[in-house]
């Protein structure tokens, strides 16, 4: 019980932070963003490959980590891999967590679906020069997911392990009552409108992060 309140406040606390103010902390959090993207897509990619649930077997813990720590490296030494691996990373969760809610489980569809959308994320933001909207999106929806879990943990309407067979955050909230859905969009979209009026005269550049990191 004691563990299950501490992840739960855990989880809002860092939540709000990143759904209003996450464009601000992105030079400290992009090695981070970068192990978890490379983590989520490892994982994902080994539980696509030879099935068992995100995080289901031990191979996919292990390339997930190995593919994470990779993810960061080169988040850490190239601003542009980060931000492109977030995208991808994103662009799969979202899809993942759309098939979900339209009844569709793991398979050749959802596949396809998660890598195709996942490329597109990344081709788009590279295409269109867009960083600064990819990172305030997706810390404002990466925000408000991790929000709405805490809270819905908190309520016991999912638990832990309903997030580690979902495979990320999204996914067990669209897969809940249509509220839970309802809320983390509109949260999502107040951070989002937030983040980018409060850093309208910032602009976060490759030269602020190599210098950040020294």
């Amino acid at each position: 019980m004691v563990s299950t309140l501490l992840i739960a406040v855990l989880a809002g606390l860092l939540g709000i932070a990143f759904c209003f103010a996450g464009y601000r902390f992105f030079l400290v959090m992009l090695p981070i963003w970068g192990f978890f993207a490379g983590f989520w897509i490892g994982a994902m990619g080994i539980s696509m490959l030879l099935g068992g649930g995100f995080l289901g077997t031990t191979t996919a813990l292990v390339v997930g980590v190995v593919v994470g720590i990779i993810g960061a490296v080169l988040s850490y030494f190239f601003y542009m891999a980060g931000v492109v691996l977030i995208s991808a990373a994103f662009g799969g969760m979202l899809a993942s967590a759309i098939m979900g809610a339209l009844g569709l489980g793991p398979g050749l569809i959802t596949t396809i679906v998660i890598i195709v959308s996942a490329i597109v994320a990344a081709g788009l933001t590279l295409l269109l020069n867009i960083q600064k909207l990819v990172i305030v999106v997706f810390t404002a929806i990466a925000g408000a997911a991790l929000t709405v879990v805490g809270v819905m943990v908190l309520f016991g309407q999912i638990t832990p392990a309903d997030l580690q067979a979902g495979g990320g955050f999204l996914k067990p909230i669209f897969e809940g009552s249509w509220f839970w859905g309802l809320v983390t969009v509109v949260l999502a979209a107040a951070g989002a409108v937030v983040q980018l009026r409060t850093s309208s005269a910032y602009a976060f550049t490759k030269d602020d992060y190599v210098e950040g990191w020294g």
